[in-house]
Formats: C-alpha cells, structure tokens, sequence
C-alpha cells in the first residue's frame, strides 16, 4: 500500500516539475524524495516519471495516478481536519436512543439549538419504549447517548437529568375531570383504563402501582406509545397514566395529578470516558431539565 509521504512527494514532483523543486518544498534531500519515488514504483509495477537531462517528465502511467494521488492527499486532510473538530466538541455524528415519550418535549429543543450552533453535528435519532433496550444499546456501543427512565441493567453510566411527574389523562366527561385536585390512584380500579403493550416499561410501573394500592385495572386497550396512550384517554376510551413528556403539544386534555404523587428519573446514558461531542450534549440536557408545559402545570396546581 503506497504511503502518503510517496503520494505527496509525486504530487510535488507533478507541482515544481522537477525532483529538485519538490525536495526543496517538502524539506526532503534529493536522495530521500528519490527513494520514496522509486518505492511507489515499485508497488504500481511501472515508471511513474521519466527522467531527463532537465527534470522529469510524467508517463502515462504517472499521468493517470496523479488525480487519485491527490485526492486521497486531500481524503487524509480532511481526516485530520474531522477528528480535531471533533476533538474539540464542533461536529461528528451523534447516534441517540431516546425514549419515545421524550422525544417532543425533552430531546427536541436540546436538538433545535445543537442544529443551530453547529450544521456540522448530525443526530441520528432511534427512538423506543424499553430503557433497557437504551441501556443495552448504549453499552453495546450502537448508541453513543441514551436518554430514558433509569434501567433495570447495568453496562453504561447515567447521569440524572431531573424527574417527570406521571399524570392521569381523563375522558372529558368522566366523573372526576371537573373535579379540582388529584385523582386518587385506587380510582383507577373504578373504570376502564387505557394500558400498556408489555414490550413498553410503563406497562409493568403501572401494574406494581396498581398492585401496590390493591387496585385491579380493566385494560379497555393497550399501546405501546404513551402519547397514544393519552389521545386515546382524551378520546373517551378511558384513563390513562402518562408521563408528562408524553402529553401531545397545545392539547394536553384534562390532566390531574396522582395521589400519592408519581414522579420518575430521567436519565441521560452514555459510555465511560465521554468524547466532547457526547459531553456537549449531555450537558445541554442537563440544563434543560425536565420542564412541564404551562398548560399542564396550570391543571396540577392545587
């Protein structure tokens, strides 16, 4: 495989049009340029260059390597040139797994001004209904920041970014939406209840809350999307229990609190020994929080 140091003193030879004028631009003797020169000979199997009595002349052979030369002088910059921006916290490619309820209200603000800092950093964005499944991706190494309740498995460091409350979002015309004040979590067990699919970690959180009270839910439905989830209460199927993050943008429907309050950690995971890009990210969330919207805060109140 033909060094970049042979690679560019050819180039420098096509440039000055002489091994003299090449060596001197390179800082190189003649015998060392040569030498290099007469190596990637060796390698592409035929003269790149013609010698003269008066410099050197490209064969067809030296005519037709030059262009990939310098490209791959110019491929081995932009390596360089990356890695230090990189290094340095400004670009790279961000691979985030984040919890699909945090998507709208957490993750995208965080992404809005990381695009407007810097075009130079792209996010590539999976979103799922599992910590466990971030977690497991983070520490397998296909994610580089994941962004969920705190998992039930250890393999990557989490960092707290703050805690979300659980809410419930009632039918409009159910018994309690014009009601003030908390639902009790035993009220629950007195009508249908927009559940969980398995494969979504709150479907397991609201069954040991349920229990927990001696409550028995009536599963009218179940999703796997908590967003879904509070549409579909909204809609009049039943109540549902969501974390405030979940809640649609501008039409959140009647939403209470629970008594006894329910809160949950949100987590930001990440392997050890962070780059700058991941750190840079992983701070900006901290700063950002866990917000509740103004209009859901509005019905919480006492």
């Amino acid at each position: 495989m033909p060094t970049l140091r042979a690679l560019e003193c050819l180039v420098a030879v096509f440039d000055h049009g002489s091994v003299t004028g090449a060596a001197a631009a390179l800082h190189l003797s003649q015998p060392a340029l040569s030498h290099q020169l007469a190596q990637l000979e060796r390698e592409v199997g035929t003269p790149l260059l013609e010698r003269l009595p008066r410099g050197v002349r490209p064969t067809v052979a030296g005519r037709a390597v030059h262009a990939d030369a310098v490209a791959a002088l110019e491929a081995a910059g932009r390596v360089l040139t990356t890695g230090r921006t990189v290094a340095a916290g400004g670009a790279g490619v961000l691979r985030v797994a984040c919890a699909e309820t945090m998507t709208a209200g957490l993750l995208a603000p965080v992404l809005r001004a990381a695009a407007g800092a810097t075009a130079r950093t792209r996010v590539e964005l999976t979103e799922l209904t599992s910590a466990d499944e971030i977690a497991a991706r983070v520490a397998d190494g296909a994610a580089d920041v994941g962004v969920c309740p705190p998992p039930g498995r250890d393999g990557a460091d989490a960092e707290v970014l703050g805690r979300e409350p659980l809410v419930a979002v009632l039918p409009r015309r159910h018994p309690l939406a014009g009601a003030p004040g908390p639902v009790p979590v035993v009220a629950l067990g007195e009508g249908p209840v927009v559940h969980y699919d398995p494969a979504n970690g709150l479907a397991g959180w609201l069954d040991t809350l349920a229990a927990t009270h001696g409550v028995r839910l009536d599963a009218v439905t179940r999703t796997r999307s908590a967003t879904t989830a509070a549409r579909l209460a909204d809609a009049g199927l039943g109540v549902a229990v969501v974390p405030v993050t979940a809640l649609p943008a501008g039409a959140p429907g009647v939403v209470r609190a629970l008594a006894p309050a329910q809160d949950r950690e949100v987590v930001a995971l990440t392997r050890p020994g962070r780059d700058p890009v991941v750190a840079a990210f992983v701070a900006a969330l901290r700063r950002r929080g866990v917000p509740v919207p103004a209009a859901v805060a509005a019905q919480l109140a006492p």
